[in-house]
Parts: C-alpha cells; sequence; structure tokens
C-alpha cells in the first residue's frame, strides 16, 4: 500500500477476508489513513472462493434444486435454450454477503452502498491460478467482484474531478444510489424477503447518477481523531446513532458543486417509531462551492391513547 501511494495512485482497489478489528489494530485502517490524507480512494469488498466446471453447468437456488429434483423424477427432459437477461429481480443480496452493524464503531453505519457481484462474467488472465477451464473469460461471484466495479466508479469520478477528496466521491456514489430493484419494488435477500439498512446500506450504485452529483459531503483527515476520541462528530453520509429517553442531534455539512444556484428541500422517510426533524427545511445555495451545514433531531415516536379519522377528497379544478 505504500508502495502504491508512492507511486501516486489515486484509487486503491482492496478485496479483504478478515473480520472488522478496533481501528488501531487494523494495519489496513491503518494504511488506508495515509491514503485518504493523500487524497486517494479506497473501495473494500471481502472476497469468496468462486467454482469454474469443466463441463456446462447450471447454478440453482436451493428452493429452485428441489423443484429440479421433483421435475428429473417424473418424466422429464432439460434442454438449453439461451441465456436470459434483464432478470426484474436484480439487484439482490446474496447469503454470502457481510451485513452489518458495524462492530469497529457502531456510530458509522456500515456497508456503505452494494454493486454488482453475483454471477459477474469478466476476462480471466491465465497467470490466476484456476485449475477448472482454460478459458480466456469465467464467471464467477463475490464481493471481490463489487470492488472492482466500485473502484472503476470512483476512478471515473476522480477524472472528472481531480480535486474531490475521497470523502467526496464516497458520499455522491452514497447519495445517488438506486433505493429499488428493477422491478420498482424493494431489494430482496437470499430467501426473497425485503432487505434492511444493514444489508445495503445507501443501496446500489448507480454510476450515471453518482457522474451527475452536484452535492457532496467531505470530511478532512484530521477530524477523523476527535471522532475516535469521542469528541466530535464526523461530517458522515449516513447516520447511526443511540437513542434512549434523551433526544439526539447531528449536524452535517454539505457543499454544492454543481449548479451555483440551486435549492434543496428535506424529504423524510423515518424508521418505524422514530420521530424526525430536520432544520433547516431547505438549503438555498447563491454560489458555487458554498457550504451549508443542516441539523438532524433523533426522537421516539409516542403513540396516542385514542385516535380518531377523518375521510379526505379533493377535486382538481
Amino acid at each position: 500500500m505504500d508502495a502504491a501511494i508512492d507511486d501516486g495512485v489515486d484509487v486503491l482497489s482492496l478485496s479483504l477476508d478478515s473480520p472488522a478489528r478496533i481501528f488501531f489494530e487494523e494495519n489496513v485502517a491503518v494504511g488506508a489513513f495515509s491514503a485518504i490524507e493523500k487524497s486517494i480512494l479506497e473501495p473494500n469488498g471481502y472476497n469468496i472462493n468462486a467454482e469454474a466446471h469443466v463441463l456446462p453447468a447450471v447454478h440453482v437456488s436451493y428452493v429452485d434444486g428441489l423443484r429440479v429434483n421433483a421435475y428429473i423424477t417424473s418424466t422429464a427432459s432439460i434442454s438449453f435454450k439461451g441465456n436470459i437477461i434483464g432478470d426484474d429481480r436484480a439487484p439482490s443480496i446474496a447469503s454470502f454477503s457481510n451485513r452489518g452493524p458495524n462492530l469497529a464503531s457502531l456510530r458509522i453505519l456500515k456497508p456503505d452502498i452494494i454493486s454488482p457481484y453475483i454471477n459477474i462474467l469478466a476476462v480471466w488472465h491465465d497467470s490466476i491460478k484456476n485449475t477448472s477451464t482454460k478459458s480466456p473469460f469465467n464467471m464467477i461471484s463475490g464481493k471481490s467482484m463489487s470492488c472492482p466495479h466500485l473502484s472503476g466508479i470512483a476512478a471515473l469520478l476522480k477524472n472528472a474531478h481531480p480535486k474531490w477528496s475521497p470523502v467526496m466521491i464516497k458520499s455522491v456514489i452514497m447519495t445517488t444510489a438506486d433505493l429499488l430493484k428493477l422491478a420498482n419494488n424493494s431489494i430482496e435477500d437470499q430467501t426473497l424477503q425485503p432487505t434492511n439498512v444493514f444489508a445495503i446500506g445507501s443501496s446500489h450504485v448507480n454510476a450515471s447518477k453518482a457522474t451527475d452529483s452536484r452535492l457532496v459531503y467531505d470530511i478532512r483527515p484530521e477530524e477523523y481523531l476527535p471522532y475516535f476520541k469521542l469528541e466530535a462528530q464526523l461530517n458522515y453520509t449516513s447516520f447511526s446513532t443511540f437513542l434512549g429517553s434523551t433526544n439526539q442531534t447531528y449536524s452535517r455539512t454539505v457543499t454544492t458543486v454543481g449548479e451555483a444556484i440551486s435549492t434543496y428541500s428535506v424529504e423524510i422517510d423515518p424508521p418505524p417509531g422514530i420521530d424526525l426533524s430536520v432544520e433547516p427545511s431547505r438549503l438555498q445555495f447563491s454560489e458555487l462551492n458554498q457550504k451549508m451545514t443542516y441539523s438532524v433531531t433523533f426522537s421516539r415516536s409516542t403513540t396516542a391513547k385514542y385516535s380518531a379519522r377523518s375521510p379526505i377528497v379533493v377535486f382538481i379544478e
């Protein structure tokens, strides 16, 4: 990592295969801090072993496997009819995908983002140890497939905005992510149930939207030390908090990097049982690279003992 930094790289693509540890005991975290001081972005993933079949084969889920087995035991035959693309259930979360929370620091939500990592077809260099096939292409799955997707998107953003910090680049990737799958409903896990924030973070990356983002978050390297000492907040894109009987308030600072004159209004979709208030409710920018700060207050919802409901109808003239 130090050699790559000395070479002047802009993006480090690392795929890790170890559990999270306390930051000051984590060599990668220490090296990553040196990288961000020099504005180098470092996407992380976790690898997984893949299988390259010698004979033509098909991978199916356990549930589908039971159906196939039941079909085969009857009078049946199987024929290959080509590939199907555009599955409207994509993207989805696999069983091997790491989930949050972030045990090393519960006040930072993890994961940050998800990207394509299932059934990735790509070139396969002959220097890679693979005794199953001599093909120059291979299809494998794993979070190490997600890593190069995000690394490539980060490199494109760095090329378009050379002066952006790693945090700025990550923030636009997070704030422009797609919340829904292609079928226009919630992203599902391996059980076909809707996922939660600990599985998808900000949700699925959208490279086109990220390149057209107009609002960014940033964190200077020197701001991390007070956070580690529990003396300050981080200007992080997401929020993770503990809530008891006392309300919790956090502040964030954003910078406009697109149109000089622009307005952003708040839309709130709070978790069940939680009330959220944002002040101010509207940010109005008048110049490029202008910074503005807003605050978010978290409180527990109060449930009324009695309620009365009135129907409403509105006729549009």
